[in-house]
This record gives C-alpha cells, structure tokens and sequence, in this order.
C-alpha cells in the first residue's frame, strides 16, 4: 500500500491513526473522569447537573459514609480473594491445558480431538439452570469456590496460548530433551519464561473478568453478606435495595446525593484494576499480538 506524505514528511496514516486513538482514548477516559469529579462534588450540584469534569463545591461526604459501611468493605475483600486465588487457578489450568495442545500430532496424536472438545464449549454450554444445579448439588453455594470452578479453564485464553507456544522455536525444546529434560521440565523452563507477555495478558483478562463479574455473585451467593463488590454494587445501585443496611445507615443516606453515592463506589470499584494495569501495560501490549509471527 502506498502510503502518501505531505511536504513535511508525515504520512497521512499517521495523522489519522493518531488522531483515532486519541478519539477513543478520550472516549474510555471522560466518563471516569466524570465520575470521579461527580464523586467529590456536593450533593446540591450533583443533583442538578452541575457537574461535567470537574468537581463542583468539593465534598469528602459521599467518600466518608462508604468507608464507615463495614458491607463495602467486607465485598472488596471478597472480590480481593475472588481474583487472586481465581487468577491463579485460571493460569494455571490454562498454561497446563494449552501446552499438550499445542505440541505435533506425532507428539500427541489426539491433538485435534481435544481442540475441538474445547473448542465446542466455547460455542455451547450446559445453559444456566443446569450449571446452578451441579453448583447446588456439589455442595458449592455460598462458597468462594462456586465462583471461580465454573469458569475455571478460560477456552478462550487457552487458544490464544496454545498458539503462542506454537510460535515457539522447536529446536528449544528438543535441545532439552537431548539433555534429559521432560515434557514437564521443558514446559516451566523454556515454554512459561520465553510467553511472559503472553501469560501477563491472560492474567490481566482473567482479573479483569473475576473484578468485574457480579451475576453470579448474585446466582450463588443467598447471603448477601458473601457477595463479591460488583455484586453489592449492583444491589446497592441498580436494584436500590436496603436490606443490608441498616437503620443508621439508611437515614444518613438520605443527606447525601444518590449520584455522588454511587459515583464514589463506582469510582473505588475499578480503582483496584486501573492500579494494577500500569504494572502489567509493557507486557499486554507485546502480548496482545499473540499468535503472531515472532522476528
């Protein structure tokens, strides 16, 4: 493709890239900034629409009642819990499916059948009233683990790792093998440290997911005391429901705006992801290429 530029010396492609990623740069950004400024604004300008990107009469209120609410508290804790030991386990089911899938046929001759046994549940599934039933059945409802197992080997990021390690250099591991070392060696030696940018997309997918998933949550938790933050905050925000709070609780509630509430909570919601994100941005964006031809 031909690629055009002016007298300077700047293609178009670059103009008009750049301007598109500032565009939708802006269009993630604003309504967090938004929400942010509306959480530190005073009820009265909150109320009436005062507020754009910036807070209006500055106030701490609506921060101060969700930090004494010992329920928000308790939800993020469980939604800690939920992403570090989900995070984990989906890792490493994922990194233990996607390697035997991704060897030769002549190295494991039923490759394609189990590709397709996984590939098939990402088209189908067992539906909703049957996965609660086996939950039920198990012994699972109202326990941390009846949201992490059912999604516990994520397809999707299977494929995707599976192709990354078919991108790896043969010669790698058959060197390893010359050398004594085993499937299991060669797969935690050469395999895991050669995909880091790989696995630290999945893993941010992975927590991302377990962060911002709330329906089941709902489905499998009948007391609202276990419930993960999305969940609560969708109780709290969405529904309107009260019931667990209580009386003290409720009449504060009524001095304080319901949109700097909920903006506050939805603020401090996805402040644990925006804060990990930087930790992991250097190796998401090599890893978002996955599958790629490697240079």
């Amino acid at each position: 493709m031909k690629i055009h530029k002016n007298k300077n010396g700047i293609d178009t492609f670059t103009i008009v890239n750049t301007v598109f990623l500032i565009t939708m740069a802006a269009l993630c950004i604003i309504p967090l900034v938004h929400i942010l400024a509306v959480s530190f604004s005073s009820s009265a300008t909150a109320a009436t629409g005062q507020v754009t990107f910036w807070p209006r009469d500055f106030s701490l209120n609506s921060y101060t009642y969700v930090a004494k609410r010992a329920a928000f508290w308790k939800s993020m804790v469980t939604s800690v819990e939920r992403i570090v030991i989900g995070g984990a386990i989906n890792m490493v089911l994922t990194i233990l499916v996607a390697y035997p899938l991704s060897l030769d046929k002549t190295t494991f001759r039923a490759r394609s059948f189990y590709v397709w046994v996984f590939f098939i549940t990402m088209l189908f599934n067992g539906g909703l009233i049957p996965t609660y039933m086996l939950v039920k059945e198990v012994g699972l409802l109202d326990n941390m683990f009846s949201l992490i197992l059912p999604t516990a080997v994520p397809v999707f990021s299977v494929i995707l790792l599976l192709n990354f390690f078919r991108e790896i250099p043969k010669e790698l591991s058959e060197a390893a093998f010359i050398d004594g070392a085993g499937h299991w060696k060669s797969l935690w030696s050469i395999y895991v440290p050669l995909s880091k940018p790989a696995l630290a997309t999945l893993l941010l997918f992975a927590l991302v997911f377990h962060w911002n998933s709330w329906f089941d949550g709902l489905l499998y938790m009948n007391n609202p005391d276990n419930y993960p933050l999305q969940s609560y905050i969708q109780t709290i925000i969405v529904q309107r429901s009260y019931s667990m709070m209580t009386r003290e609780e409720i009449a504060e509630l009524a001095t304080i705006s319901d949109r700097t509430l909920r903006a506050s909570q939805i603020f401090l919601g996805s402040l644990p992801i925006i804060m990990v994100y930087p930790f992991l941005q250097k190796y998401f964006v090599k890893g978002i290429v996955l599958g790629g031809v490697k240079g």
